[in-house]
């Protein structure tokens, strides 16, 4: 069972930035599709990036895109979500999801669709 964990969210002002973290349970990234969700109440969950470990091909949902950057460092087996000049509409709670790959190499893409493992998620408060 893969599991997920999660830290760095926090509270910060608007146009402020933050890093947050996800690491899994098990190791190879090359193998593993992860994505970053966020979820406020009374809201659907909403994918926001993902990365596949073997492309590196990213995907960013509209609201985030320049101002927010997955990556993933394989030697530490970790996957981060960088955000910048965040706004008050970025406050959630936000997980870290992944898929187990089942294709691998350049033309390979992640999916929010497919994610399947999650993890308990971490807040991230934007307010002044």
């Amino acid at each position: 069972q893969l599991q997920l964990v999660e830290s760095g969210g926090g509270l910060v002002h608007p146009g402020g930035s933050l890093r947050i973290s996800c690491t899994p349970s098990i190791g190879g990234l090359d193998y593993i599709n992860m994505g970053w969700f966020r979820q406020v109440p009374g809201k659907e969950r909403e994918g926001v990036s993902c990365i596949c470990g073997s492309s590196h091909f990213t995907n960013y949902a509209d609201s985030v895109k320049g101002r927010f950057t997955i990556s993933s460092d394989y030697a530490k087996n970790t996957v981060y979500l960088q955000m910048n000049n965040l706004k008050p509409e970025d406050t959630g709670t936000y997980y870290c999801a992944a898929e187990l790959a089942s294709t691998y190499g350049p033309s390979s893409r992640c999916s929010f669709e497919r994610m399947r493992y999650w993890g308990v998620g971490t807040r991230v408060t934007v307010s002044s």
